[in-house]
């Protein structure tokens, strides 16, 4: 299937057949990663603004290296230091990066909405690199990239998602991307952050720990939002820990190849015990691997499937 769209906004808007094709192409990419020479000229000439409005790590420097990757001119915009301080609108902001004749801008935001917004108002490809609790679409991308390598297929398998559902954009894209290729999805946390509401998009709800891990194929674990919560939606980090933390005697109880991520950062002792985290059933760090490789090809595919790709396959 070729690509068409002009923008990655969500998962929810896209269909199996395009996630597949994002996947099948970042495959390509992650061999360009493990050659000597990791630089391909697919986006020679062209220009990207890293709009991160929210603060970001991970996702900001994987973009970064990706599109350094694919050879494109890369310009970091900080909130901190920039005319949002001044005052200045979304709006203004973006058009006058666009009057710079930029192609894309990837943009991180608080609002939820904000990367649709700039859709309509710019003739730049945008890419969603979260939006508040929205979505957060190629860190979804990523792990079913994750999920497909090590375990051959996503359809018929058992997800479930651990923790803070209510306030996570990860969780959100996962739900979508996961039920559209098959997956069996189960979500767990405490009620308050894992309302019965969840049932409409597909997934199965519960609050015992011990249930949603037994039977997982995956055991996706995500922190608490902190700062997106209004109030405090438990007693304490103590009690969520002992209650939902995944500790070695739940680990014991769980499927022998069950593997567990993590989107990051981790709050080590928290969701998961360190030991956990670092041992033989983690794929967290080649989640971040798989991370490159996924936003090249969604930035390869944005760009039309086209390019200089001398060299691609060349070692």
């Amino acid at each position: 299937m070729s690509w068409t769209k002009k923008h990655l906004l969500d998962i929810e808007s896209l269909a199996a057949e395009e996630i597949v094709t994002v996947l099948d192409t970042a495959r390509g990419f992650k061999a360009v990663g493990q050659r000597a020479i990791k630089k391909v000229p697919a986006l020679r000439g062209k220009t990207v603004v890293n709009l991160f409005v929210e603060p970001s790590t991970r996702t900001r420097i994987s973009f970064e290296l990706a599109e350094q990757r694919l050879s494109a001119d890369v310009i970091n915009f900080s909130a901190e230091a920039s005319s949002f301080k001044k005052g200045e609108t979304l709006k203004d902001t973006a058009l006058n990066l666009q009057a710079l004749n930029a192609d894309f801008i990837v943009i991180r935001h608080s609002a939820s909405g904000a990367p649709h917004f700039l859709s309509r108002v710019l003739g730049a490809h945008v890419i969603n690199a979260g939006d508040g609790a929205h979505e957060h679409p190629t860190q979804a991308l990523l792990d079913a990239f994750t999920i497909r390598e090590r375990k051959g297929t996503i359809e018929g398998l058992n997800v479930t998602i651990l923790g803070d559902i209510l306030y996570s954009r990860v969780a959100r894209s996962n739900i979508w991307a996961l039920t559209k290729l098959g997956a069996r999805l189960t979500l767990c946390g405490p009620s308050t952050l894992v309302p019965k509401v969840f049932e409409q998009m597909g997934c199965r709800v519960t609050h015992d720990v011990n249930d949603a891990i037994s039977a997982a194929d995956i055991i996706h674990l995500l922190r608490i939002q902190h700062e997106r919560q209004r109030k405090a939606m438990f007693p304490s980090i103590g009690e969520y820990a002992q209650l939902f933390g995944l500790n070695k005697a739940r680990l014991a109880q769980t499927k022998p190849g069950a593997l567990i991520m993590h989107p990051g950062p981790i709050n080590r002792g928290v969701e998961i015990d360190s030991q956990i985290a670092d041992g033989e059933r983690s794929v967290i760090l080649e989640q971040v691997t798989n991370g490159l490789a996924v936003r090249m090809a969604v930035l390869f595919l944005l760009n039309g499937g086209k390019g200089p790709l001398e060299g691609m396959t060349n070692d």
